[in-house]
């Protein structure tokens, strides 16, 4: 499950044009079926690079990918009445990958950013091909893409081969009303598309190429990643802050003056703000301020922007890195300019493979401070009065003693997916292609990560929630957050309880998840503290 909270103006209609798109073009069709239309400029730039290339498949100059085969075979030239079949035969042999189906949002992305790629007009298609393209996002047809084929390197040969083949009338598809053709027992493909009047593609000299060298799948998931974290991190600024009351901690190490001027990095600075607005005018904070004999709170309170800005910070960074990507046309060879076909080698996914290990680093780290925070609520030791396990009757009650098992198991994998996938190299094609990037696979557990960070933060919602709950029930409504932790609480307890005797645990937590998946949570929390940095 993703982030269902609506990104900030996200178009209803994206247009394909050769400048490129923006993330918020690709979250809008991805996951909120954002209509896609393509620039006329963009299809008369494709018309004019496809001439190139036909002259060039006339020629009796080998030109990589036109005239010879792929790959370790690329010294191979093939001669003009077999060229249509290597189209189709690089398709279905690189349509090669395993295992179950990959989420429609996965698949529309990267379909929609290769469209983008094709619409530049440096890939030498037809204008046929873009247009199909568009036919399918706008349909509703999700060609299936395997979990496991991508080395991230070439592009993302086996996730855009499954798209091409689809295309062809071949392979494997969803509808739109999410009935499955082309499997055993299935209907065809090829009646899919009859419905909707699209017509198979036959792939001309250079086509099947242009259709799988790029990096986009790792590219749609980095941005998906990125719009849910950008979310993510606010709502952990927020739990923490819902801590930090919870255990009667102080909000003076907040302060701004302790921020930016001694250490100017921006993302603390933010989640600092944010955890002080949370705590305005809470009477937990209140209560102790004199007399307490402790003179600082626990790393896992007081250094949470350091931790959170951190995160903040590495998303900037990626953001950045994303941008880029997002202007580039990406493929192999490529069409110059100047009609001339170039190889390079731009697929190579490593800019792009860096940042989403990069991220899963620091969602490993900010889901760990968090689970932190649970244990310290949940033991009397270190609670500050709370009873154990915040349990009704302690002993005859467990209550979240397990909760916090779940949230650990769920840190313990954030930190087997934090080991980076871009480190590995497998050699492949006969050793042409002897380093490769695997950012597709480092992708596949950055989502992975965003999902578990989600779920852990939802358990320390529950939590601080019930911790600060409790603290109001034994001072006789005297100990009581301020307006944003009230603001928190009260959508949180639309769907779960407050304290009370032992209970099917489960469903609150997925109702917790369901509650910081929508974007209801943080709008209500944003509204009462004037603003979430």
């Amino acid at each position: 499950m993703t982030l269902t909270a609506p990104e900030t103006r996200l178009p209803t209609e994206v247009t394909l044009s050769t400048h490129g798109l923006t993330a918020e073009d690709v979250v809008a069709v991805a996951r909120h079926g954002a209509k896609v239309t393509v620039a006329p400029e963009a299809l008369d730039a494709v018309a004019r690079v496809r001439a190139h290339v036909e002259a060039l498949a006339a020629s009796e100059t080998p030109a990589y990918g036109i005239s010879t085969g792929f790959g370790a075979l690329a010294n191979l030239h093939i001669p003009q009445e077999k060229r249509t079949q290597l189209q189709k035969s690089l398709i279905r042999s690189h349509a090669a990958g395993m295992g179950p189906a990959v989420e429609t949002e996965v698949a529309r992305a990267l379909m929609l950013l290769r469209a983008k790629t094709l619409a530049s007009g440096r890939t030498g298609v037809r204008p046929v091909i873009l247009e199909t393209f568009v036919a399918f996002l706008n349909t509703g047809i999700t060609p299936v893409i395997r979990e496991f084929g991508s080395l991230g390197c070439s592009g993302d040969l086996a996730p855009l081969s499954h798209v091409a083949l689809v295309l062809m009338g071949e392979g494997e598809a969803f509808g739109p009303d999410g009935e499955r053709f082309g499997g055993p027992g299935e209907r065809p493909v090829s009646e899919l598309l009859a419905a909707h009047g699209i017509e198979p593609i036959v792939l001309a000299v250079k086509e099947g190429l242009a259709l799988v060298n790029g990096t986009e799948g790792m590219l749609g998931m980095l941005l998906m990643a990125l719009a849910d974290l950008r979310q993510l991190v606010k709502t952990a600024d927020v739990t923490a802050a819902l801590s930090v009351d919870g255990l009667m901690g102080t909000d003076q190490v907040f302060l701004p003056e302790l921020h930016a001027p001694l250490r100017p990095h921006p993302g603390q600075a933010d989640s600092a703000a944010n955890m002080l607005a949370m705590l305005r005018d809470s009477k937990i904070v209140e209560s102790h301020k004199l007399g307490d004999n402790r003179v600082q709170d626990a790393y896992s309170l007081r250094c949470a922007p350091q931790v959170a800005g951190a995160v903040r910070d590495t998303i900037a960074h990626a953001d950045a890195v994303a941008e880029r990507e997002l202007a580039a046309a990406i493929d192999n060879p490529v069409v110059l300019p100047d009609g001339r076909v170039s190889s390079n080698g731009n697929f190579h996914g490593a800019p792009v493979a860096y940042v989403l290990d990069f991220l899963a680093i620091a969602v490993a780290d900010l889901a760990s401070m968090s689970e932190r925070r649970t244990d310290r609520m949940l033991d009397p030791a270190r609670s500050h009065g709370l009873p154990a396990f915040l349990a009704h009757d302690p002993g005859v009650d467990s209550g979240l003693m397990i909760a916090q098992y779940t949230q650990a198991g769920l840190v313990s994998d954030c930190k087997r997916l934090a080991v980076p996938a871009s480190v590995d190299s497998i050699p492949s094609s006969a050793m042409q292609e002897d380093h490769v990037s695997m950012g597709w696979h480092a992708a596949r557990k950055l989502r992975k990560a965003v999902e578990n960070l989600r779920r852990v933060l939802a358990i320390e919602l529950v939590t601080a929630a019930r911790a600060i709950d409790i603290r109001r029930e034994v001072s006789d409504g005297a100990l009581v957050p301020g307006p944003g932790g009230a603001a928190a609480i009260e959508v949180l307890r639309r769907s779960v309880p407050g304290p009370g005797t032992d209970r099917f645990m489960s469903p609150e937590l997925e109702a917790a998840d369901q509650t910081l998946a929508g974007g209801e949570f943080l709008a209500a929390v944003s509204a009462a503290v004037g603003g979430l940095r």
